[in-house]
């Protein structure tokens, strides 16, 4: 004779809710793993690297490249913020859930800046020359397939120090595991450019246009939203043309 009793249904129930739970467990692992090591999503919450990033966008930032190797000159990358660059309105995520969603990689996380590097350890930037070209080392890039209004720009380095309309700055020697860093919107962006001290300001404190590369979380390398922005991001050739200081 065989007898069935109701507890069967209530340990299908149980198993089912325990392999749900396991199965979301895993999820957030291998999201927090992914997160970690290898992409990260971003946001870009300004306009400061226009007409390559809009404000808005949602960005993937790969981190394999720098495990173990270094920014490159031209690369465009997310870092965190050296102190004082970024505006409060722009420190991230607001909010329990998105809080806690950009932790596990889930939302694009804020607290972070997105710049392209024009200098690394040694280099020598100057602005301008007579066509308006910054020079790395002595090499003039040349950078309208990625600045915005190259056309009607006088120069690629008009955040001078402190942020005077300026067109005359030399920064560097950059200090070894260092980088300086502008936006592709040379007119609208607080990069390092942005930071030097400018001759006349006693306040100020030297290098801190440079910083850190240990800061750098990785390279900027897809625009995935929206849709109709959709892009790869390329190392421009110009810079391979930058001798080594």
């Amino acid at each position: 004779m065989t007898i069935s009793g109701d507890g069967a249904p209530a340990r299908k129930r149980r198993s089912i809710w325990l392999e749900t739970l396991l199965l979301v467990v895993i999820a957030l692992a291998v999201a927090v793993l992914l997160k970690t090591f290898f992409v990260q999503a971003f946001y870009i919450p300004s306009p400061s690297m226009v007409p390559g990033l809009v404000k808005n966008d949602r960005i993937l930032v790969e981190k394999p490249s720098y495990w173990f190797g270094q920014p490159q000159r031209g690369d465009v990358v997310v870092f965190e913020d050296p102190g004082g660059w970024l505006p409060d309105d722009q420190a991230g995520p607001v909010g329990p859930v998105a809080t806690t969603l950009s932790k596990i990689g889930l939302y694009p996380a804020g607290g972070h800046l997105v710049k392209r590097v024009i200098g690394v350890g040694g280099d020598t930037i100057v602005c301008c020359d007579d066509q308006g070209r910054i020079s790395v080392n002595g090499q003039p890039l040349d950078e309208d397939d990625y600045v915005n209004d190259p056309d009607t720009s006088d120069c690629r380095g008009p955040e001078g120090p402190g942020g005077a309309d300026a067109c005359s700055w030399t920064a560097g020697p950059v200090p070894d595991g260092d980088l300086f860093v502008m936006g592709d919107n040379r007119y609208s962006s607080a990069d390092s450019s942005f930071h030097m001290c400018s001759p006349d300001d006693d306040t100020c404190v030297p290098g801190e246009e440079f910083f850190d590369e240990d800061l750098v979380v990785g390279r900027v390398f897809s625009v995935i939203w929206p849709r109709d922005h959709l892009a790869w991001l390329h190392r421009p050739a110009t810079f391979s043309d930058v001798p080594d200081s």
